[in-house]
């Protein structure tokens, strides 16, 4: 802070201009110590002293002026102050020599400090000092005589007598003027220059520099509060910009979809999921997408089993959902029925017990036919994997010295079956390719009773069929 000291109205005072710069000396972080404009360090007493300017400094003063070194600064006072007899009353070192003016009162600051939490405050502002000039006078500097006969204060800022920089403002002072910077600036070097707000991190986010001054404003998402530099999240969800739910974030949001939909590329909108082109293994038959999910559909015969996916046989005999007569018999496979007629025996064949047909021996016809005919259904689901064993024949009586030949005797033109005989009296039809529905295959599965002890030979039929379904379920 820079002072400039008035002079009086009168004619020997109107050059005269003093200047005192004060400051104090502080400890700068780091391991040199350095002092403030006016003092300079000395690293033998490790204190910041006082800079005699009117030695040091070429011209400090016009030639019309005479430099007075003060702590910290200097003073310019007039030549002409010290040709006039200005004795002090009461003082016999000065009975005829000049009046120097009383120095102001500084803070002693030719003493370093070493730590910079007990360094000093910095000082305020200063009262303009000015020369005391001989009793006689009318007024003392910075003062004019008024009408009434006593001193007025100059306001030097008001006349522009001041001798402040460009850059800087006037404020006066009783006796005296100030020149200071604006909010916003700082003195260095003598000039007011913008200070950068935005480095001390004023802002809590954005921050423009303006001259003397800041602008603070927000990022994208946020909103600035009331004292112009915080920043507060915008709910965006309040909006409602999504098309199903909204997350509210920090300085953002996010949409999410319910289940079955995908969000879109503008990451507001949800768009539908085709589930069905996936996977072909996601429903058992058919798959149909619906918003958001999908169903699963059976071929007729079928229902959806409780999985929603998988396909269950409507068992048509047990629900009465069939078109077979009283007289007939319903008998259910997989995705279908059938119903049958009562068995009837071809001649020579006579009807015995259940879907049985009997050749007596002692009828003449039926020589060389099998014994008995035994009547027999089963389902077949379509492409079935292989060899998969589906019936198994076994003989029900026992002859001793007796063996027993399984085979297939008609039906297998496609060589799909074969037998795979298990015991002396037991074998098993056994499915070897793979076999397609929807279809109706009748096997004759033979058994050839030998008995060389008597030379007896004699076979049964069971006439197998397979109703093959359409699906492979």
């Amino acid at each position: 802070m820079l002072f400039a000291i008035r002079g009086s109205s009168s004619p020997p005072y109107e050059r005269m201009l003093t200047v005192l710069a004060f400051a104090l000396c502080y400890i700068h972080s780091g391991k040199a110590q350095t002092c403030t404009e006016g003092f300079t360090y000395d690293r033998r007493s490790r204190q910041c002293i006082d800079v005699d300017e009117c030695r040091t400094v070429p011209d400090a003063c016009r030639l019309d002026m005479r430099c007075v070194n003060q702590n910290g600064g200097y003073l310019c006072l007039p030549r002409t102050l010290y040709t006039q007899s200005y004795g002090r009353p009461g003082d016999p070192a000065y009975p005829e020599g000049p009046v120097y003016p009383e120095a102001p009162a500084y803070p002693d600051t030719s003493v370093g400090f070493s730590d910079p939490q007990f360094a000093p405050p910095p000082p305020g502002p200063v009262a303009p000092s000015y020369p005391i000039v001989s009793r006689t006078a009318p007024c003392i500097l910075g003062y004019s005589l008024g009408g009434d006969g006593t001193c007025v204060d100059i306001d030097e800022c008001e006349a522009n007598t001041h001798q402040c920089n460009p850059t800087q403002v006037c404020f006066n002072t009783d006796g005296g003027y100030t020149c200071s910077c604006t909010e916003g600036y700082w003195l260095v070097s003598g000039q007011c220059q913008d200070i950068d707000e935005c480095r001390y991190g004023y802002c809590q986010q954005l921050c423009a520099n303006v001259p003397g001054s800041y602008s603070c404003s927000c990022n994208p998402g946020f909103l600035i509060n009331p004292d112009s530099r915080t920043c507060s999240d915008i709910d965006e969800c309040a909006d409602e910009p999504c098309s199903h739910a909204c997350f509210n974030t920090y300085g953002s949001y996010m949409c999410n979809c319910d289940e079955g939909f995908e969000l879109g590329s503008d990451g507001t909108s949800c768009n539908d999921l085709d589930e069905c082109s996936f996977s072909d293994f996601l429903c058992q038959h058919t798959c149909v997408n619906t918003p958001g999910s999908f169903s699963c559909i059976c071929p007729p015969g079928y229902y959806v089993f409780e999985d929603g996916r998988s396909c269950e046989d409507v068992n048509e005999c047990d629900t009465g959902n069939n078109t077979c007569t009283t007289a007939q018999v319903c008998f259910n496979f997989q995705g279908g029925y059938t119903c049958l007629d009562p068995l009837q025996c071809d001649p020579p064949y006579i009807e015995f017990g259940d879907n049985q047909c009997m050749c007596s021996a002692e009828n003449p016809a039926c020589r060389n036919k099998p014994f008995t005919v035994l009547h027999r259904h089963m389902d077949l689901s379509s492409g079935r994997s292989v060899p998969a064993d589906i019936f198994q024949m076994q003989a029900t009586t026992r002859y001793p010295g007796a063996f027993y030949i399984f085979q297939i005797k008609s039906g297998n033109e496609g060589r799909e079956f074969y037998m795979r005989q298990t015991s002396n009296v037991s074998a098993t039809l056994v499915l070897s390719r793979p076999i397609r529905g929807p279809r109706e295959v009748v096997l004759e599965l033979e058994m050839v009773t030998v008995n060389n002890v008597i030379n007896f030979r004699g076979s049964s039929i069971i006439r197998l069929t397979i109703y093959v379904s359409e699906h492979p379920f």
